[in-house]
């Protein structure tokens, strides 16, 4: 005896005019055909701010990284839900970058004061 596999039957035609709507099969990553999810609502707030704070004004870096942060683990937790992660993480690296700036900034016045004062104290 040889296993003989039936195919289903195929689907009825669609009248003309009319797109083909029904089960699509899936794309060739597995995943089915829909839409993009739609975008943290702060994923571009993060962004501005993350690029402002690198070339404007460096206080408004850690606001970026923070709030940053806080969106992105938002997008992951949502499970597909919010689009925007690529977005939001660019920003929050902006906003890293400019408070390691503001952090070196700091501690080349520091070094600058402490240098002033030994130079005034020995002379």
């Amino acid at each position: 005896m040889s296993a003989v596999t039936q195919q289903p039957p195929p689907p009825p035609p669609q009248p003309p005019g009319q797109p083909p709507y029904g089960n699509y099969p899936p794309n060739q990553y597995g995943a089915p055909y829909g839409f993009a999810p739609q975008d943290h609502p702060q994923a571009v707030t993060v962004l501005i701010l993350g690029i402002l704070g690198l070339v404007l004004c460096q206080v408004i870096s850690p606001f970026a990284w923070v709030m940053g942060n806080r969106v992105v683990a938002e997008i992951d937790a949502s499970g597909g839900q919010l689009g925007g992660r690529s977005t939001a993480n660019a920003g929050r690296i902006c906003g890293i970058v400019g408070t390691v700036l503001i952090g070196l900034g700091l501690l080349a016045l520091l070094a600058g004061i402490i240098f002033a004062l030994a130079a005034a104290s020995t002379s």
